[in-house]
């Protein structure tokens, strides 16, 4: 869990340093952050899937895992109750959308889901080899000073998840060392991948996408090799 609390760490330390460089940035700069960010997360997203999708051996399944784990998540509307939540803490838009709701969203994808913030925690399970979580701790912190200088420190929320997140693979790692493949981790990063493509689409006003009432789709790949791993 080293490394997954040196990641939480810098989180941490580069949303109270965004947070206090967003005090003297103007609207029009908040904007054009917003945008880069917007973009980032497009192509983190799309070289995501390009990288994994020829190494899939399962090539609908990211189509079966969107549509299952979509139809689940907006029956449980987790969109509206996390906007209701934070919403609490933040001012909301003319639209009524919150910036700190969308700053959230957009982070928690960018902090979870990529191949050093899911092989990290493995490899530290596994091997007790913690440079790939401190190398994602690194970029999370940076990550973390931009997202805060525009959305402010109620990002240093998203370090939660990010533990949460970490020490559920690592703890799962270390109790099936045996049952974690390849084709499980190439699935996971193809799905995360178009939800980050979404993000960005939303963080850009090209289109809103309902990005968290998707996210179950992730454990969808999860569940399914699972249970194929044991015929």
């Amino acid at each position: 869990m080293i490394g997954t609390i040196f990641n939480v760490g810098m989180i941490l330390i580069g949303s109270f340093v965004g947070s206090y460089f967003k005090k003297g940035i103007k609207a029009e700069y908040n904007e054009i952050l917003t945008q880069a960010l917007g973009m980032v997360a497009i192509m983190i997203g799309i070289n995501a899937v390009v990288q994994h999708m020829p190494k899939s051996h399962y090539p609908v399944l990211f189509i079966v895992s969107l549509a299952i784990g979509g139809l689940f998540g907006q029956w449980l509307d987790f969109e509206k109750h996390f906007n209701n939540l934070v919403g609490r803490f933040s001012k909301p838009n003319l639209d009524g959308s919150s910036n700190l709701a969308e700053g959230l969203a957009t982070a928690v994808l960018l902090y979870c889901i990529g191949s050093l913030s899911i092989l990290g925690p493995i490899q530290a399970a596994l091997n007790k080899d913690y440079t790939f979580l401190f190398t994602n701790g690194m970029l999370d912190g940076i990550t973390s000073i931009v997202l805060a200088s525009t959305f402010g420190i109620g990002m240093a929320l998203a370090a939660v998840a990010v533990l949460c997140w970490q020490g559920s693979i690592y703890l799962i790692a270390m109790l099936l060392q045996n049952s974690i493949n390849t084709n499980m981790i190439t699935e996971l990063t193809i799905v995360g991948g178009i939800l980050i493509f979404a993000s960005g689409l939303g963080l850009l006003n090209i289109k809103k996408i309902k990005v968290l009432n998707l996210l179950p789709s992730l454990a969808v790949p999860i569940i399914v090799i699972a249970i194929m791993g044991l015929f």
